[in-house]
C-alpha cells in the first residue's frame, strides 16, 4: 500500500482488520480491553505532592485538575465509537435546525461578510478563494463542494500568525460550528525558506477550534500550515505546570474523514480540551518547520498538554515523527484518559509513543497526571530514522511514564535487512507502571537488540504484563525484562 496523496482514509479500517484476522473479532476485543482498562483504573492512586504558594496562585488563571469521568468504548455495526458520542449526535441534529437557511457564495464574493451573524449553512462553489483569515461564529455550517474542488488558501500577504479557519471568538467561546468539504492551504510558500513557519502559541494552523463546544470537522484536507492542520485547542497554550490545565478548552468536537500533510508540527492535535474523537484521517510528510532543522517533534496524530477523554479511532499516519503521541511538556499537565482503536502507523520514527517529558528519570518528579490509556488493534509498519528528528531511535512502541495502560492488540512488522542497530524495537521504560500489553505478533527486527524490551535501572518501570506474545526474527533477545523490575509478568510467551 503506498500512502501518498492519492490515498483516501475511507479504506482505513479495512485495511486495518486485514493485520488482525488470526485475532478475536473487533467487538471482542474492544470489551476485552474495556475490562482490563477498567480493573486496572480501579486501582489509581493519585500522586500525592506539596503544593507550593506559587502553585496556589497559578489557579487563578489555570483550572486545578477535575476528577476524571471514565467511559466506554462501544462497538456498533462495526464500527468503534465512545459511549459519549450520541452528545454529539443530538447537538448534531439541533445545528442543522439552527442553520437551516442556506447562503450561496462563489470564488470573489467575501466570505466573511456571508458567514457574518451565523445561524446559516454557507455553501461555497467549487474554486479557489484567496482569504486572509476566517472566523466562523456560532450556529454555523460551512460547507465547501469537497477538498480539491473547494480551495480556501491564505493571502501571500497574510501574517504568519494567521489562521486560514477559526472560531470567532476565543474568549468567550463558540459552539455548534460544521466544517465540512474543502482544502484548507496555508500557503507556506509564501515565507522565506529558511524560515521558522510558526509564530508562537496555537497560531499559524490550517484549523484551529479554540473554545469551542460542539464542533465537526469532516471530509477537509488541510496542506501545508505554519504549525498544525488541525488543532482543538484552549483560547491559550498553558504551561503552568503538572497539574493545572488551561481554561478555556474546547469540548465535544469531531473530526472525521480529514487528510492533512506539509506540516509544521502536528496532523492532528488536541490542547487543554475534552471529550474529542478523531476518526478515519490521514496524516502524512510533514514539513517539521516549526523546529529546528533534525528535532521536529512531528506528530501524525497528537494528544497533547492537558487533554482528556480523546477517542482516536480507524487513523492512519506516514514519514512523521510519531505516528500516535500522547503526552506532555513538562511544565504542563499530560494528556490523560486516552483510547486508541485502529490505527496503521507506516515509516513514523516512534509509531506509538506514551511520554510525559521532564517526569522521566530518577531525579525528576513524578507525573500526577499520565494515566489511563488504551490501545486496540494498533499497527507498525517499519518504524525509520529520520531527518525530522536525527536523534531519535525508531520505535514500534514506546510507554515512558504513564500508568494504567493497556495495550491489547499490536502488528510490528519490519523489513528484516533494516539496521535497527542493536537497540529494542519497543520499549516499556522510564517509570511507566501498571502497563498490560497482550495479543502482540512482532516480526522480522532482525537487526534489533530485542523486539521489547522492559527496562531496568533508576528510571525502570514497574508491574508490568506481557501475554499472548509471538516474536519471529526479532534480534537477539526476542523479549528482555530487566531482572529488577517489581511485577513482571509472562504468559504464553513465544519466539521463532
Amino acid at each position: 500500500m503506498q500512502f501518498n496523496k492519492k490515498y483516501k482514509p475511507d479504506q482505513n479500517a479495512a485495511l486495518i482488520d486485514s493485520y488482525f484476522a488470526d485475532s478475536k473479532p473487533l467487538e471482542e476485543a474492544v470489551a476485552e480491553t474495556n475490562e482490563l482498562f477498567f480493573a486496572s483504573a480501579a486501582s489509581w492512586q493519585p500522586v500525592k505532592t506539596r503544593k507550593s504558594l506559587f502553585d496556589r496562585l497559578k489557579s487563578l488563571w489555570t483550572k486545578k485538575e477535575e476528577p476524571i469521568k471514565l467511559h466506554r468504548t462501544l462497538v456498533r455495526k462495526g464500527t468503534a465509537y465512545p459511549d459519549w458520542q450520541p452528545v454529539l449526535d443530538r447537538e448534531f441534529d439541533e445545528l442543522q435546525k439552527k442553520a437551516a437557511a442556506v447562503v450561496h457564495v462563489k470564488p470573489g464574493d467575501n466570505l466573511q461578510k456571508a458567514l457574518s451573524g451565523g445561524r446559516k449553512t454557507v455553501q461555497l462553489a467549487e474554486g479557489e478563494y484567496i482569504v486572509d483569515e476566517l472566523h466562523i461564529p456560532s450556529n454555523t455550517i460551512f460547507r465547501g463542494a469537497g477538498p480539491g474542488k473547494t480551495i480556501l488558501k491564505l493571502r501571500d500577504t497574510a501574517p504568519k500568525r494567521s489562521f486560514v479557519v477559526t472560531n470567532e471568538n476565543h474568549v468567550k467561546g463558540n459552539h455548534h460550528i460544521l466544517i465540512e468539504g474543502m482544502t484548507l492551504d496555508w500557503a507556506l510558500e509564501r515565507l522565506r525558506p529558511e524560515e521558522k513557519s510558526a509564530s508562537g502559541n496555537n497560531r499559524s494552523s490550517c484549523l484551529t477550534l479554540a473554545n469551542v463546544t460542539y464542533g465537526w470537522v469532516k471530509n477537509c484536507d488541510a496542506v501545508n500550515p505554519g504549525l498544525h492542520c488541525y488543532d482543538v485547542s484552549s483560547t491559550l497554550y498553558d504551561y503552568s505546570g503538572d497539574g493545572h490545565r488551561a481554561r478555556g478548552g474546547s469540548r465535544f468536537v469531531w473530526i472525521d474523514g480529514c487528510t492533512g500533510s506539509g506540516f509544521g508540527d502536528d496532523g492532528v492535535t488536541t490542547h487543554h480540551s475534552d471529550y474529542i474523537l478523531i476518526s478515519n484521517c490521514f496524516m502524512r510528510d510533514p514539513s517539521g518547520r516549526s523546529h529546528k532543522t533534525g528535532v521536529s517533534n512531528s506528530n501524525g496524530f497528537e494528544v497533547d498538554d492537558g487533554s482528556r477523554s480523546v477517542w482516536l479511532v480507524n487513523n492512519v499516519s506516514a514519514r512523521c515523527f510519531g505516528g500516535v503521541e500522547a503526552k506532555a511538556h513538562a511544565t504542563s499537565s499530560a494528556a490523560a484518559n486516552v483510547h486508541i482503536i485502529g490505527h496503521l502507523s507506516q515509516n513514523d520514527n516512534r509509531s506509538y509513543n506514551f511520554r510525559h517529558i521532564g517526569h522521566h528519570s530518577a531525579e525528576d518528579p513524578e507525573s500526577k497526571t499520565a494515566r489511563f490509556l488504551t490501545a486496540t488493534r494498533i499497527v507498525s509498519i517499519q518504524p525509520v530514522y529520520t531527518n525530522l528528528y536525527t536523534a531519535s531511535k525508531p520505535r514500534a512502541l514506546t510507554v515512558s511514564a504513564y500508568r494504567h495502560v493497556v495495550i491489547n492488540g499490536l502488528r510490528a512488522i519490519a523489513d528484516p535487512a533494516y539496521d535497527y542497530k542493536g537497540l529494542p524495537a519497543a520499549g516499556i521504560q522510564y517509570k511507566a507502571r501498571y502497563v498490560h500489553v497482550q495479543d502482540i505478533v512482532m516480526r522480522d527486527f532482525v537487526t534489533a537488540g530485542a523486539g521489547l524490551k522492559v527496562f531496568g535501572g533508576t528510571n525502570r518501570a514497574e508491574y508490568v504484563t506481557i501475554k499472548n506474545a509471538h516474536f519471529a526474527n526479532c534480534g537477539k533477545k526476542p523479549i528482555f525484562i530487566a531482572k529488577e523490575i517489581t511485577g513482571a509478568v509472562l504468559e504464553n510467551v513465544t519466539t521463532a
